[in-house]
């Protein structure tokens, strides 16, 4: 699962960092607008990831009372 996930975010980062620099080199607003998208599908995927540990964890938890 943290494969699937630190590969999603360097999918998505990696993008964002680029067009940040785009857009800091050529002053143009459409790859700030692009670095945006990608840097908040980033955090999307970060934390669904955080999230879908922490949930296993507790579903492991509860199946040990089980």
């Amino acid at each position: 699962m943290f494969w699937v996930g630190g590969v999603l975010l360097v999918l998505t980062a990696l993008p964002s960092v680029m067009f940040f620099g785009l857009h800091l080199a050529t002053g143009e607003p459409v790859p700030l607008a692009r670095a945006k998208a990608f840097y908040r599908w980033a955090v999307v995927v970060a934390l669904g990831t955080f999230d879908i540990a922490i949930f296993t964890k507790v579903i492991q938890g509860i199946m040990l009372f089980w």
